[in-house]
């Protein structure tokens, strides 16, 4: 108990004594007096009484004996704790940083009705009094307390509601009213004095508390109409100026009835003061309430896994900076802008595709288990019980492990995420609810520019609110999406793309005996490089990375993203035996991308600033000096249109049947052993996107391969996104495009079936192709035998030019004439080979 409070009960105990002396007094006294002398009396002395008290508290308070009252100069220098907001690049506020939800906004961005139901309800001659509306109080006093009319009004003045606001009241026992009152009245003197009226009200709708931590009218339009202060209409201003009554009674979202009888109060009052006429205020009395709410929060809005990332980086960022005043930033009540470069429809599109396909996949998940243990069993589950918090907290509070385990086996209310409905409120025992954890996937997806690393959509999770961990950010094995990174070693090494590999399963001694499999266990034929990575088959691809060199290989992932973990050189890392997080690996695929240059960094950051707007620190988008060349130009063009054949031919040629998705697009699949992880790894030319489905859980895996293939798990989700991406019209500068067309010379390299049931021989088609010229290309022409079709076809699409002299126009046409024919011959040259070398179709598909 502290000294105030003995204070008081002191004196409470010494005024009941006085009471009862008073009161015998009182009685002594009355008796034979009349009426009207019993009256006066009890006027007299209660006056006299009430300034008894009245007149030594309001001195008390001035004089500081209950708390310092804000001076002038305090009140010159309010700054209300602001949220920080972060911006995607497109100016849509992402989310915010915060204490209490407030950000500010000026008197001229705010609807006139919000004004004038404002002034009509809450303080009617606020542009009259100077603070105290002594009017105010008498009718508060006739109406409200002798009359018992509630519409009357209060006593307080918006300036009295201000200092409320910024001055939060303080607890003086019995006098905590009074004294807190006067304190009000006093501060809203000197506020009076300090700003003119328009401030005043700019003050009041930036501080004035909403309920559900909103603070200011900016906040609370957003929250509850999902508009700007200025395009309320008459009667959304209505409601929220009906909410400042009683904020959780008039909530539009938990009591709509009250809150649309509230807003009729507030509808009448403008009425009342002439802002709206009759017949206009009963029209929108008569309107039904609408409310378009927007909840705010960690766990809401977009980009939630990305901003969590990035606050733990602004933490770390604004501690090297300090205020003009020598104080540090608060990320939580300065009302920074954070700049950065997502793209917020991509962002929205990218968590619509998340939300609609990952229920199938989980459903298709759940059916793949039928009631079986899909969490992996009991060793699982007691390595995810030891580990939960709840069984650790419990531990330290000294339960023993029989009696937490007797505890995690009984039914609770509880809150879990649900695939369809969101949070869902049900009764579950706590090791129920660590098997149905342990048995849900989850997924990350991650969108970039390839030429500039410019992040442009981050998915981290289903449910932030449920699960915290950011997919983007894990390391998980990588399965075949590696694959392409072996065959780019391998041009780069000598091989050539028509150098065929036989599909056959090996043992390698060296390796201590390890021998790969096909997934489908299919093998027999010989394979392309493109045909190969096409079909993702594994036999082939270990065999071209044990040529290539396996040290090789693994320095080119490293050169070309994965670079946080280590990479064994092992016959495995051909197949995917290396874990990366969609950080890295979409850096490698945008190295594929640009054509065998990566960007230096991903970049997502762009600037920080001041609530006013001023600079605090600015980063620079990464630029050509910052990129690294990993591969030569023509070894990139080359894998570009291998990784294309995936999509038209190969394991993605769903894109296209299901998905509608034309143009250039290509990629690989991946999918790990026993269907733990599904990865789809993408590009077009001008987005390099990755997606990864899996369960945090590493014994949590598909059961088929039919099922958990990556072409069904993370394909659909890269598929659904890009189609979004592709039919925005606003999104012009991220679709179309095209890539490189291949050289001659290279394209050369490519004229081969992807399948041949044998090994063909090969050596007069390797020296054609090393030489890039058909067994006749240094001999004459005789144009004699050369159709007149194919003359008059080049004459046709090489017209004259208008200053071109006879004689140079024909030289020109005849040097074009040889170069096409000489081509058409290699061309027919070629197909002579593979016709005589052509086999049926492959067996199998190989792996995913």
């Amino acid at each position: 108990m502290n000294l105030l409070e003995k204070f008081g009960k002191f004196v409470w105990a010494k005024a009941q004594l006085l009471a009862q002396y008073l009161l015998n007094q009182w009685e002594t006294w009355a008796r034979g007096k009349s009426r009207w002398q019993i009256a006066f009396k009890i006027g007299l002395t209660g006056g006299l009484a009430i300034m008894a008290v009245l007149v030594p508290l309001v001195v008390g308070v001035y004089l500081g004996a209950f708390g310092r009252l804000p001076t002038y100069a305090d009140l010159a220098n309010i700054r209300s704790n602001q949220a920080s907001e972060v911006y995607a690049e497109d100016g849509v506020v992402l989310g915010k940083y915060y204490i209490e939800n407030r950000s500010n906004t000026g008197l001229d961005e705010i609807a006139e009705p919000l004004l004038q139901g404002l002034v009509a309800t809450e303080d009617a001659r606020f542009f009259e009094h100077g603070g105290i509306d002594l009017r105010a109080w008498l009718r508060v006093l006739v109406k409200s307390v002798l009359l018992f009319d509630e519409s009357s009004g209060g006593g307080s003045t918006l300036s009295q509601q201000l200092a409320k606001n910024l001055f939060p009241r303080k607890d003086y026992w019995i006098m905590r009213i009074p004294i807190n009152k006067i304190r009000e009245m006093f501060t809203a003197r000197r506020l009076e004095k300090v700003y003119d009226k328009d401030e005043l009200l700019n003050l009041y709708l930036n501080t004035v508390p909403f309920g559900e931590n909103v603070f200011g009218i900016k906040v609370a339009a957003k929250r509850f109409f999902n508009k700007t202060p200025d395009e309320l209409k008459t009667e959304e201003a209505a409601v929220l100026v009906g909410m400042l009554k009683g904020n959780t009674l008039y909530n539009p979202y938990r009591n709509p009835e009250r809150s649309r009888e509230r807003r009729n109060v507030v509808l009448n009052q403008m009425v009342r003061y002439g802002h709206l006429t009759q017949a206009e205020g009963d029209s929108l009395k008569a309107l039904p309430l609408k409310i378009d709410y927007q909840k705010e929060g960690n766990n809401e809005g977009l980009a939630t896994y990305f901003r969590e990332h990035l606050r733990q980086e602004l933490e770390d960022i604004l501690s090297d900076y300090r205020k003009p005043d020598g104080s540090p930033y608060n990320l939580y009540t300065d009302g920074l802008k954070i700049y950065t470069t997502i793209n917020s429809r991509m962002q929205r599109y990218a968590e619509e595709a998340v939300k609609e396909y990952m229920p199938k996949v989980q459903s298709n998940f759940d059916k793949d288990w039928a009631k079986k243990e899909a969490w992996g069993g009991e060793k699982a589950l007691d390595q995810a019980l030891l580990a939960s918090d709840r069984y650790q907290t419990m531990r330290q509070q000294g339960y023993s492990a029989s009696k937490i385990r007797k505890v995690f086996a009984e039914p609770i209310s509880m809150t879990i995420f649900d695939w369809e409905e969101g949070a869902v409120d049900t009764t579950l025992s706590p090791l129920d609810s660590l098997k149905y954890y342990l048995s849900m996937l989850n997924t990350g997806l991650l969108a970039a520019e390839p030429q500039t690393g410019l992040i442009r959509a981050w998915v981290g999770g289903t449910a932030h609110r449920f699960i915290k961990y950011d997919h983007v950010k894990s390391r998980r094995p990588v399965g075949s999406t590696i694959k392409p990174v072996v065959y780019a070693q391998a041009l780069r090494s000598g091989m050539l793309p028509c150098e065929y590999t036989a599909n056959q399963q090996v043992t390698y001694d060296q390796y201590s005996g390890y021998s790969p499999r096909n997934s489908d266990g299919g093998y027999g034929g010989v394979y392309s490089m493109q045909g190969a990575l096409a079909k993702s088959v594994n036999t082939v691809a270990v065999s071209v990375g044990v040529r290539a060199g396996l040290d090789e290989v693994a320095t080119l992932a490293r050169q070309m993203g994965i670079n946080k973990g280590r990479i064994q050189a092992m016959p495995a890392l051909a197949l995917g035996a290396v874990e990366a997080s969609l950080l890295e690996m979409v850096q490698v695929y945008a190295g594929f991308a640009n054509r065998g240059v990566r960007p230096g960094r991903l970049h997502y950051l762009d600037r920080i600033e001041t609530a006013d707007g001023k600079k605090i620190v600015a980063f620079a988008r990464p630029g050509s000096n910052t990129s690294v060349r990993v591969l030569e130009t023509d070894v990139a063009d080359i894998m570009i249109t291998l990784l294309e054949s995936v999509v038209d031919s190969g394991t993605a040629r769903k894109l296209r049947y299901e998905f509608g998705l034309g143009g250039d697009v290509a990629g690989k699949t991946g999918t790990t052993q026993n269907q733990a992880d599904g990865w789809f790894m993408g590009f077009t030319p001008r987005l390099a996107i990755g997606v990864w489905v899996g369960s945090d859980n590493p014994a949590a895996h598909f059961r088929s391969l039919s099922r958990g293939q990556a072409s069904n798990t993370a394909l659909p989700i890269w598929g659904g996104f890009l189609r979004k991406v592709s039919r925005d019209n606003s999104l012009r500068n991220w679709r179309g495009g095209g890539f490189p067309v291949l050289s001659d010379s290279l394209a050369a390299y490519l004229q081969c079936p992807p399948y041949l049931a044998e090994m063909p021989l090969m050596e007069d088609y390797l020296q054609m192709l090393e030489e890039n010229k058909a067994p006749d290309d240094d001999g004459p022409i005789d144009w004699q035998s050369v159709p007149q079709e194919f003359m008059q076809n080049i004459i046709t699409s090489n017209p004259r030019k208008p200053d071109e002299l006879p004689a140079d126009y024909e030289a020109r046409i005849l040097r074009l004439a040889e170069r096409e024919y000489r081509k058409q011959k290699r061309r027919e040259k070629r197909q002579e080979f593979w016709g005589r070398n052509r086999s049926e179709s492959p067996p199998n598909e190989g792996g995913q």
